[in-house]
């Protein structure tokens, strides 16, 4: 497995999708990208800024869930791509025990954001669909970063730039 780090949550120009890319911090700094989709990306941005609903959103509810079940997340793991879909999972530690959960990898990783937990890509699906991109510190037009350096209006902005531009057609196949 490689240890990998949310780099970013962008908004892809051409296909105006929210995508993941989860970065290698070592070694060639090979990315994954991941195509998510809008409330999924509005919730790992929400996560990132430490933002508070007045009401909790599904993935925080899932955090909840499992704190109060005395269960810890212990890694996500993106684990295979087949046809155009990615697979993921979380690994849980339930009283000493491992227990795999499968999930969306936008699922996934908005939980690890919600957790601290650490985030892993299968070595030979880096290998296969890794690439080297570079993702410049500062937020450029049609992204998001980490959250390092935006502020939460910047990010809610943006989002809602993103949705008042989407159209239903652009999710047909």
């Amino acid at each position: 497995m490689v240890e990998v780090r949310l780099r970013a949550v962008r908004v892809d120009l051409q296909s105006n999708t929210p995508v993941l890319l989860l970065q290698e911090p070592e070694g060639v700094g090979r990315t994954l990208p991941i195509f998510i989709g809008a409330p999924e990306a509005t919730a790992i941005a929400f996560a990132l800024q430490g933002m508070d609903t007045p009401r909790p959103m599904t993935h925080d509810l899932i955090r909840d869930l499992l704190d109060a079940l005395g269960t810890t997340v212990t890694r996500v793991v993106v684990t295979e791509l087949r046809g155009s879909t990615y697979y993921a999972e979380i690994i849980l530690d339930q009283g000493g025990r491992e227990v795999p959960v499968s999930s969306r990898p936008s699922d996934a990783v908005a939980v690890a954001v919600r957790t601290g937990s650490p985030l892993f890509v299968a070595d030979e699906l880096m290998d296969a669909e890794g690439i080297l991109l570079a993702v410049e510190d500062e937020t450029e037009e049609g992204g998001l970063d980490d959250g390092e350096d935006a502020t939460p209006d910047e990010l809610v902005g943006e989002f809602r730039q993103f949705l008042d531009t989407i159209r239903p057609e652009d999710f047909s196949s």
